[in-house]
């Protein structure tokens, strides 16, 4: 039996699709006052860098991550940092630290506030 012949990529990283379209403009929807997500937010755009004991502390719930990903799913550029964090039974542990990167935090706050974005 042959071997299906392997595809090689002469440019870019493997499975790696190159673009040459710029990124779509930041535009994000603002989620509902006074919800999670719109806490979530006001941490963010503070420039807090949070992970689920920080939102629990703040919002005493544990649903950071479903709030992260409506966020995102809003158009919310939210940046993720796995940071290593073993305990004895898990000691592959990684747990996440979220933030909105500097250059959004700017955006936001040009708008003054103006939540119709």
């Amino acid at each position: 039996m042959k071997k299906a012949p392997t595809q090689t990529n002469a440019t870019g990283a493997y499975g790696e699709q190159l673009s040459f379209l710029p990124p779509p403009p930041f535009s994000p929807t603002w989620p509902q006052k006074n919800t999670l997500a719109d806490r979530a937010l006001g941490m963010l755009i503070d420039g807090k860098h949070f992970d689920h004991p920080d939102f629990f502390n703040s919002t005493q719930s544990w649903r950071l991550s479903a709030v992260i990903f409506k966020l995102r799913n809003l158009g919310w550029s939210i940046e993720t940092i796995d940071i290593p964090s073993p305990t004895a039974e898990t000691p592959d542990r990684v747990i996440a630290l979220y933030y909105l990167p500097g250059k959004y935090v700017a955006e936001v706050l040009a708008l003054n506030g103006d939540r119709s974005c």
